[in-house]
Parts: C-alpha cells; sequence; structure tokens
C-alpha cells in the first residue's frame, strides 16, 4: 500500500508543469518518502493546480472534512502544498510541484540525507532542452551595470519592479542550505530569496519568510549584486519570486555550467560587450563572472559570449570600464510570459503536458466537484 501510494505521487507530480522523471537509481522515490507520510502523499494525489476550497478536495479524496482540514494546515506548514488566502475567505490549497514548490518548502527543515538525493536526483530532473524551451527564471542584469541609455523594460529592473510591490517577503537560500550540509558551496548571503504578493502572504503564514519593507528588499538586492549574486526573477512580466544566485550553489547555474554553450540555454535579452584596448587586466571580472566566461590571458580579459549570460556582474566592478551590458539583437530576444499561470502552461506543454484538452478538462472536474461537494 506504502509503495503504491508512492509511486502514484510519483506520476502525480510528474503530470505537474515542472515534472519529476524517473531515475534509473530511483532516488525521486527516496525524496518523496522522506518528505511525505502515506496519509499525505494519499491526500496530495487529489489537489490540483487549481486553488480548492478543503470540503472540494474532501469530497474528491472521500474523507471527512475536518480531517482534511487539519492535514492540510499542516502539510502546508511543512511546504508539501501551496495554500491562498483573500481577505477573511477561507483558505484554499493547490498542488505544489517538486521545483518551485515542495523541494523550496523544505528550506531550513534540511538533512544531510535529503541534501544527498537532491544532489543524485538533479542530473535527471533538470533537462536542458525544457530549461530552453521553458525556463522557470531568467536572468536579468544587476543595477549598477545598466547604462542610462539602455533600453530596459519595467520587468527586466529589479528596483523597478520590486518598487511596485505591495507584499514582499524574504526567505534562506535552499540551494546554499543544501550545498552546505554536503560541506561544499560556499558563504555568501543566505537570506536573499524574495517572494511577492500571494508568494509573499503564503511564505509568512507558514513560517517559512519573514515580511520586509521595499527599502529592506532594494538594500537585500544591492548587497548581493555586491558580493556577486546573479539576479534570477521568476520568468514573467509580473514576477512572484527573485532569486540571488551563485554558480557554485544554484541548482540551476551548477547544470547550466556543464554545458558548453549556456548562453544558449538561459533566458537573458542582455550579454556584455568588452573594449580589450582599455582593459588592465587585473581580473576583477573573472573573480565575479558565476558563469566561467571571461578570464584573463597576458593581461586581457577574453569574453566567450557563447557563455555570457548577460548579468552585468563584471561590468559593475571594472575599475577601467571596459566591459558593458548590451542588448541582444531583436531576433535573440526570449520570450516573456505575462505571468505566472503562463509561464507554468508553457512548461507543461514544453514536456507534452497541459494541452488544451488537459486545461479544459482539470477546469471542468474542479468546477463540478465545488458545485457537488457538501458546503
Amino acid at each position: 500500500m506504502t509503495i503504491d501510494v508512492y509511486e502514484r505521487l510519483a506520476k502525480h507530480v510528474d503530470n505537474l508543469p515542472a515534472g519529476y522523471p524517473r531515475s534509473e537509481s530511483g532516488v525521486e522515490m527516496r525524496i518523496l518518502r522522506r518528505i511525505f507520510s502515506p496519509e499525505e502523499a494519499e491526500l496530495a494525489l487529489h489537489l490540483t493546480l487549481i486553488p480548492e476550497e478543503p470540503r472540494v478536495i474532501a469530497h474528491r479524496a472521500q474523507k471527512p472534512i475536518e480531517e482534511v482540514v487539519q492535514r492540510l494546515e499542516q502539510m502546508d506548514k511543512k511546504g508539501q502544498v501551496i495554500s491562498y488566502q483573500a481577505g477573511g475567505e477561507t483558505l484554499q490549497y493547490q498542488a505544489a510541484q517538486y521545483i518551485a514548490g515542495f523541494w523550496e518548502g523544505q528550506v531550513n527543515n534540511l538533512d544531510r540525507q535529503l541534501a544527498e538525493d537532491f544532489e543524485e536526483y538533479l542530473p535527471t530532473y533538470l533537462d536542458y532542452d525544457v530549461l530552453q524551451k521553458a525556463p522557470q527564471l531568467r536572468t536579468i542584469p544587476v543595477g549598477e551595470s545598466i547604462d542610462p541609455e539602455t533600453e530596459v523594460m519595467s520587468y527586466e529592473n529589479a528596483y523597478e519592479f520590486v518598487r511596485k510591490q505591495e507584499s514582499i517577503a524574504v526567505a534562506n537560500c535552499i540551494c546554499r542550505q543544501e550545498r552546505k550540509l554536503i560541506g561544499e558551496g560556499c558563504d555568501k548571503l543566505e537570506e536573499t530569496c524574495m517572494a511577492f504578493g500571494d508568494a509573499a502572504d503564503h511564505g509568512v503564514r507558514t513560517g517559512r519568510t519573514r515580511a520586509i519593507t521595499t527599502e529592506e528588499a532594494l538594500t537585500i538586492i544591492r548587497q548581493s549584486e555586491e558580493v556577486g549574486l546573479v539576479l534570477q526573477p521568476a520568468n514573467s512580466k509580473d514576477p512572484l519570486a527573485l532569486c540571488m544566485c551563485c554558480g557554485c550553489c544554484c541548482m540551476v547555474f551548477r547544470r547550466m555550467k556543464l554545458h558548453p554553450h549556456p548562453a544558449s540555454v538561459v533566458s537573458t535579452p542582455f550579454m556584455a560587450a568588452l573594449d580589450p584596448d582599455n582593459c588592465t587586466g587585473c581580473g576583477t571580472c573573472e573573480t565575479r563572472c558565476q558563469m566561467d566566461a571571461i578570464y584573463v590571458d597576458n593581461g586581457t580579459a577574453t569574453l566567450d559570449l557563447k557563455r555570457c549570460i548577460g548579468c552585468g556582474l563584471c561590468v559593475s566592478t571594472c575599475p577601467s570600464e571596459s566591459i558593458s551590458i548590451v542588448r541582444k539583437p531583436e531576433s535573440e530576444q526570449p520570450f516573456v510570459p505575462k505571468d505566472e499561470a503562463e509561464t507554468y502552461i508553457k512548461l507543461g506543454q514544453a514536456r507534452g503536458k497541459l494541452g488544451i484538452a488537459e486545461l479544459i478538462g482539470m477546469q471542468a472536474k474542479s468546477t463540478w466537484d465545488r458545485l457537488i461537494a457538501p458546503k
């Protein structure tokens, strides 16, 4: 019975946009067993991408409403599901993906065994083709690297879109926590992962984030830039999250660094431009680059555009101003979805999931269950 429920949960999570592919070793099953009890796994099978009231989920699971309410509250606090609450309305719950989802929900609650399982599973989970077709994150340049004359959209400027937020929260970076547990990684800032709007409210409600002011958020961004972290908001024009990443800890960047041409799989509208005649060969850019795209040889920097992700870390601290950030040609500008829903629809479709029929079917079933579930 226990094995069966985890097998079904693995299939259920794999049908979500971000997926949960099977590995040769079966490590993904160990991860599920470490995070979910059999009872939690059984209930998680009845959650969808559409937020629903506990009464609807209880009806679908054929379980008492009181039991379901209590279990969903516990699972929410444990990072296994996602909840929403508008005003004083009843909490609604939806399924959490693996990433971003119930893996990040384990922040501050990791142990070495779970960290080692994650490391083993990462090469199976992160697929270059999916990263390129429908990325969950995109890279934007640090503020100090942007020339005033360079055309920059509001969603490409972290300072600008952060100032527009009404709710902001910050959490510890699970990537840096996980790497430290296995004795690797770095000592860069840990409390850097930001959430906005509903995502911020959810994190505060469940205790995994703390609410911060706009000024606190801008300070964290500036400090992150200073220590060499790359800005990666969620891949939409209205991002619900902002990560600040390093090449030694970030799960996505570590995978990208193994690719011969990281620039071909990252979503970024910019790239660096180097003026070798002004370069003094100080090596600051080489130290700050998180993708090994620039190196100093014979007293002059050399830029490998096939590895450049347009983050601007090399620009903001170049003493001779030999490097700049420029916008890529129009034909190379990546598509940016309008919101999180469009991001995940495109991600699911890139994996052969969430076609029109599936989306209609999911909505129809949710509507029907809402109508017939006892109130």
